[in-house]
């Protein structure tokens, strides 16, 4: 009795692997393909805006009611940003050939996917929370 109770065990996780999702569908990657499109939009917005700020005050022009060296300060930190923000546009439009490549929302490190609540909310992320975590 023990032996069939350990193969039905058995026979039930090795059905539930079989069943385990390995990829995103076309249906689910058209959606964080939106969220992507949605949230790149807003990147290359942000950086205009941090260029513009940057090239208004490229001429050595006073942003108004600050002194030089606060002037100064406030440019680098808007070059920056800007930075950082070009790495977030590249990462979203890696994420986006990712989903071209039918490669998407699978971790890179232990194969299986990321958690939908997770690429909603970095959607350019490559490695699940266990992953990251280091488990």
């Amino acid at each position: 009795m023990n032996q069939l109770l350990y193969l039905q065990n058995l026979n039930s996780r090795v059905m539930a692997k079989k069943r385990e999702k390995t990829r995103y569908t076309k249906a689910e990657l058209k959606d964080f393909e939106k969220i992507i499109d949605q949230k790149l939009e807003e990147a290359i917005n942000q950086l205009e805006f941090y260029l513009n700020s940057v090239s208004e005050n490229a001429d050595g022009a006073k942003i108004k009611g600050l002194d030089d060296g606060t002037g100064t300060r406030e440019r680098e930190r808007m070059i920056t940003l800007a930075g950082r923000q070009r790495k977030y546009i590249q990462h979203l439009e890696n994420a986006k050939l990712r989903i071209q490549n039918g490669v998407y929302g699978v971790c890179r490190e232990t194969g299986k996917l990321i958690s939908k609540e997770r690429l909603k909310a970095v959607p350019h992320a490559t490695l699940s929370i266990a992953a990251k975590q280091g488990n």
